[in-house]
């Protein structure tokens, strides 16, 4: 299973705005439709690396637990679909629904969104504030498939309560690590 880092993004820099359909409703979203109150998140997953598949279910109760707070929460997959089938939008529809994902989750047919951000990986993770400029880019926590490390969201957490009770970040902000975008 190849590993890729996320890409350092300086901070600050402002959220790309893309308009994107969401398999889950079928409707289209602009970041701006979607962003929280007090911050964003948005997560670049898939429906089959096991990285994404290791951390889905600490990921959505993360939203679960942050959207209440005024935190807008975007997943987005930008992976070729034609040479991976498993990743196509009906599949996302369905991985959503399995996994209890109930907030938008896009499908970026062109990578224009990914580049945008660059993207690198599954997943990564980026936290805007309610100003829209990158507050954390980085790794949800130190655990991996495999690693014996067990899943807390802790560094993600970390980054979100830091933004909603106006703290500095505690710790350093690791590049998370996961399997590369499937580029066209």
């Amino acid at each position: 299973m190849a590993q890729t880092p996320s890409n350092n993004i300086l901070l600050g820099t402002l959220a790309p705005d893309f308009k994107l359909k969401d398999t889950n409703s079928s409707f289209e979203y602009s970041f701006t439709d979607l962003k929280g109150t007090k911050g964003t998140l948005v997560m670049f997953i898939c429906n089959h690396c096991p990285f994404v598949l290791h951390v889905i279910e600490e990921v959505v109760m993360i939203a679960n637990d942050y959207r209440v707070q005024g935190i807008g929460v975007i997943a987005i997959s930008s992976n070729d679909v034609t040479k991976f089938p498993q990743d196509s939008p009906e599949l996302m529809t369905e991985f959503a629904f399995t996994h209890k994902i109930n907030f938008p989750y896009l499908y970026d047919e062109n990578q224009e969104v990914a580049k945008a951000f660059d993207a690198a990986c599954t997943p990564d993770f980026y936290l805007f504030d309610n100003q829209d400029r990158l507050f954390y880019h980085g790794q949800l926590d130190d655990s991996r498939p495999g690693n014996g490390i067990t899943l807390s969201g802790s560094d993600l957490r970390n980054a979100i309560d830091s933004l909603i009770y106006n703290r500095n970040i505690k710790n350093p902000q690791k590049p998370s690590i996961g399997c590369n975008i499937k580029w066209k």
